[in-house]
């Protein structure tokens, strides 16, 4: 393979609101963490294990808005992105390094009350997420009409 791939995709809770930031010339950035979990049964005890990993999410300019409009902690979210490592020094002078997961594109996935106010279906990104038509596979199981049937063999 002559390319390289930077791509991850999470599906997670959000561990806080998202926190924006504005820049000069109207840009933003909104941060939140998103926790991951993995259940298992050691084999020696047989005690279920559950381990929780935590992500650093960054979502930018309009993205970010509509990730501070629609997600509050403890919701359910997709989150697909790149990773990036960041490394800074602290207020003690010590060099620090964290990594984060540079958001291209989202879905909500938790269930929103009836307030008017749904989230968009857009993401992150320039793709437009769209929800699949009503009757795509309503007639799924129905005989097939004189206009359905093809000239196939099979």
């Amino acid at each position: 393979m002559t390319g390289t791939l930077n791509k991850v995709m999470l599906i997670g809770h959000t561990g806080d609101d998202v926190k924006m930031h504005y820049f000069e010339g109207g840009n933003s950035i909104g941060r939140f963490p998103l926790a991951t979990n993995e259940v298992y049964t050691n084999k020696s005890t047989g005690q279920r294990v559950e381990n929780t990993e935590w992500h650093n999410i960054v979502v930018r300019n309009k993205a970010a808005e509509i990730c501070e409009k629609y997600l509050k902690k403890g919701d359910k979210v997709y989150i697909e992105g790149r990773l990036k490592n960041r490394k800074w020094t602290d207020d003690k002078g010590v060099e620090r390094y964290s990594v984060e997961i540079q958001c291209t594109d989202f879905t909500f996935l938790s269930p929103k009350e009836s307030t008017g106010s749904q989230p968009p279906q857009n993401s992150a990104s320039s793709k437009t997420v769209s929800e699949p038509k009503n009757d795509t596979f309503a007639n799924q199981n129905q005989p097939l009409g004189k206009e359905d049937e093809d000239d196939l063999p099979f």
